[in-house]
């Protein structure tokens, strides 16, 4: 099955393939969609939808029965958040703790998407974007996106563990390894490393170094991809991306690169800059922000 072309212009006259704009909403990548639309679940006013279909933007459709919701220009926002400790990677808890959607700032007739995962004991650079392609790409496998870890090691720390974490170690979901391990320094038997990954499997850096015999006692997210935690960014606080960094974001996993659109209105903008500038602070003990640290190479 053949996927349009990324770099395809097209114009509000002649309108956009509807795999791709149902994936920039985020409801899945295109290849899911595709799938979607070969086997009739989504209808376009009323009619099932066939692959390549384009829509221009007066078109009521369904995924399901459920009326789909979509903006036809691509809209892309990126915020970096330094997410503290004890925060859920969840728009809603059933438990009610606190949520890294909490504190980012509300849009209208868009919703933030979450760039991958922290669990709730891991702190550091999570990121957010409008544009559900752009998330899916970043996240998926394929593009084999790096992402680095400042991460606190007790225990009896070797060099044949630290071979077996960069050739590779057999999890319960498969093999996994590091790609960069650095040693940081430290005092004990507590060690920190800077350590990198290409995927992002559920609990990943901890069961690493847990299948060595070891415990990690703090972690933190500094980098995905081309983004580096901000070192003015206290825990709990967003910070937009400018133009040229989205760019970037979006080369890296084959997106043409569009342009930042925040609000045309002056007031927006004001707000959004205010914002930007004003201290959050957590709503519970804030635990101390581990310094920034030079990324070697192994």
């Amino acid at each position: 099955m053949m996927i349009a072309e990324i770099n395809d212009i097209e114009t509000p006259l002649t309108g956009e393939r509807l795999q791709k704009l149902l994936a920039r909403q985020g409801l899945g990548s295109r290849r899911e969609i595709e799938r979607w639309i070969v086997s009739g679940r989504v209808t376009i006013n009323g009619d099932k939808a066939v692959l390549g279909a384009k829509v221009i933007g007066t078109e009521e459709i369904r995924l399901d029965g459920r009326y789909v919701k979509y903006q036809m220009a691509r809209v892309c926002r990126v915020l970096a958040y330094n997410k503290p400790e004890g925060e859920v990677c969840t728009r809603h808890d059933a438990d009610r703790r606190p949520t890294v959607f909490d504190r980012l700032p509300t849009l209208k007739g868009e919703r933030w998407m979450s760039v991958g995962r922290l669990d709730i004991n891991t702190s550091g650079l999570l990121l957010f974007t409008t544009d559900g392609e752009l998330a899916n790409r970043l996240m998926h496998p394929s593009h084999q996106i790096e992402r680095e870890y400042a991460v606190r090691v007790f225990g009896d720390i070797t060099q044949d563990k630290i071979n077996h974490l960069f050739n590779g170690v057999k999890l319960e979901d498969g093999l996994a390894r590091f790609t960069d391990i650095v040693d940081s320094g430290g005092e004990g038997r507590n060690r920190w490393f800077h350590v990198c990954l290409r995927e992002g499997r559920n609990r990943e850096v901890r069961r690493l170094w847990e299948s060595q015999e070891l415990a990690v006692n703090r972690l933190k997210r500094v980098r995905y991809g081309s983004i580096i935690i901000p070192d003015h960014l206290r825990q709990g606080q967003w910070h937009e991306l400018d133009q040229a960094t989205v760019d970037s974001l979006s080369v890296l996993v084959g997106l043409e690169p569009v342009k930042v659109t925040i609000n045309s209105s002056r007031e927006e903008n004001v707000r959004m800059k205010r914002l930007q500038g004003k201290r959050v602070t957590p709503v519970y003990r804030k635990k101390r922000t581990l310094p920034s640290t030079a990324r070697s190479t192994r």
